[in-house]
């Protein structure tokens, strides 16, 4: 019991302070006393320290944006009343730079096309992509911040410049899942304007469903565009494009985008294979860039498409981290100069197995002028239940044409193409070299070729 009682000895800690630091903490205490004083005396906002009230249908929150309901955009108005409110929307947010919140509800908002996004607004819903789809519990639609779309004449949503959108869906319910007869080759979603050169135009977090051209960004050639960003947007257009850019200078950017036919699985389900065949047959790209200044694409990935990605003559830029699946053509680059109609392509995945034609599955097509510097870009393939395939590709690297241009590979693997040999070279003047690459053996493969004598 005396044990128990026995209390332990904790040893004494010994600071030697110097004057200077007890100088120092004494001023720290007080300053630190007046500062709370100080504090103290300070009235109270309204609400400071407080749980704010829960929002109210129609209310915005914390007033620093006006919710589309304010407006009079309703999920149970009809498609022409929201449109006309929606544009009222937006006429007040481009005079004041402000933005327009598209509250979440359990029926989306019908609204019908023909809308113009003018300078200055902004339209915020609260999703980040959600590439499976968001589900109402009872019904097969998307809930939260959604578009309910059913116009077949019109552009959705045409663009002005200093505008964002963000977080939104868009859904097409009418639109066939498995019937291609019955595709409704609607308008793109969202246009440029073709009447104002738009520039520093954000699009981000976005999700299509049933769309059969997304982002249309073809200008005009008086009004070209500049700064455009897509950034995390979903989707699986039927008519193959979904995004396509022509006049933009300064610069596009196509960042960490995806698209694939179960972009829609929680809703209705994926498409089926018929349709995913007719949207090979379209022979279109996912992602097309004419005439621009430096490009950039980053993290992009497409899924059961004719063609992957399309560098038009009149481009030069970066594209890296991609990942192109069940394509007839990943890459096709050309170039209308030597001067600067170069692309460097790194770290990528290109699986070309389907078209009608094997001799037409190339995983990557090079023409016209300029360099094309490859690196780390693997291309295999074979088959998949979801789209009909030929199971192989003609070769890695197809290069055609009767002009001078250059290309360089580095580090790329090669396989299950049906030529002796990964690289078809149709072009007397082309210069290529190949090095510390792997053929479809599993062999180191290293060649150059050089231009043709005159």
């Amino acid at each position: 019991m005396q044990f128990l009682r026995r209390q332990a000895k904790v040893p004494q800690a010994r600071f030697n302070l110097s004057p200077y630091a007890l100088c120092m903490c004494g001023l720290l205490l007080i300053s630190n006393t007046i500062a709370a004083d100080a504090r103290s005396k300070v009235p109270k906002k309204p609400n400071q320290g407080e749980p704010m009230a829960p929002l109210t249908q129609g209310q915005s929150p914390d007033k620093m944006y006006r919710s589309i309901r304010d407006f009079g955009v309703l999920p149970t108005n009809s498609a022409a009343v929201n449109k006309v409110n929606l544009q009222k929307a937006i006429d007040w947010a481009a005079e004041r730079g402000a933005a327009l919140f598209v509250e979440p509800s359990d029926e989306p908002y019908p609204v019908d096309g023909g809308l113009v996004l003018r300078m200055n607004a902004s339209l915020i819903g609260v999703h980040g992509p959600v590439g499976r789809g968001t589900r109402h519990p009872t019904k097969q639609q998307p809930v939260g911040s959604v578009f309910r779309i059913e116009d077949e004449q019109n552009v959705f949503l045409t663009v002005e410049s200093a505008t964002q959108i963000r977080g939104i869906q868009f859904w097409y319910p009418n639109q066939t899942l498995n019937d291609p007869t019955k595709i409704i080759k609607y308008p793109p979603t969202i246009q440029v304007s073709q009447t104002k050169a738009a520039q520093g135009v954000t699009l981000s977090c976005l999700t299509f469903y049933g769309e059969y051209m997304a982002m249309d960004f073809n200008a005009a050639a008086n009004n070209p565009c500049e700064q455009i960003l897509f950034e995390h947007c979903y989707g699986y257009p039927l008519g193959g494009e979904f995004i396509r850019i022509d006049r933009c200078y300064d610069i596009p950017r196509i960042l960490h985008c995806h698209v694939n036919p179960s972009n829609q699985r929680f809703i209705k389900g994926g498409y089926s294979k018929s349709v995913i065949d007719a949207v090979v047959a379209n022979k279109t790209f996912t992602y097309a860039i004419n005439h621009t200044d430096n490009a950039q694409l980053l993290d992009v990935f497409t899924f059961g498409v004719y063609g992957g990605i399309y560098l038009g003559p009149a481009t030069y830029g970066q594209l890296t981290n991609f990942n192109l699946d069940c394509v007839a053509v990943g890459l096709h680059k050309l170039g209308d100069g030597s001067f600067n109609r170069n692309w460097q392509i790194a770290q990528g995945s290109i699986i070309a197995n389907t078209g009608p034609r094997l001799e037409d599955v190339h995983p990557i097509i090079v023409e016209g002028q300029g360099h094309t510097a490859l690196s780390n870009v693997e291309a295999f393939s074979g088959g998949n239940p979801v789209i009909s395939t030929v199971g192989k590709s003609q070769d890695y690297l197809l290069v055609r044409g009767d002009q001078k241009l250059t290309v360089s590979l580095f580090g790329c693997r090669m396989r299950n193409y049906e030529a002796a040999a990964p690289i078809t070279n149709l072009n007397p003047k082309a210069s290529i070299q190949a090095v510390a690459c792997v053929d479809k053996n599993e062999q180191l493969f290293n060649q150059t070729f050089t231009p043709a004598s005159p």
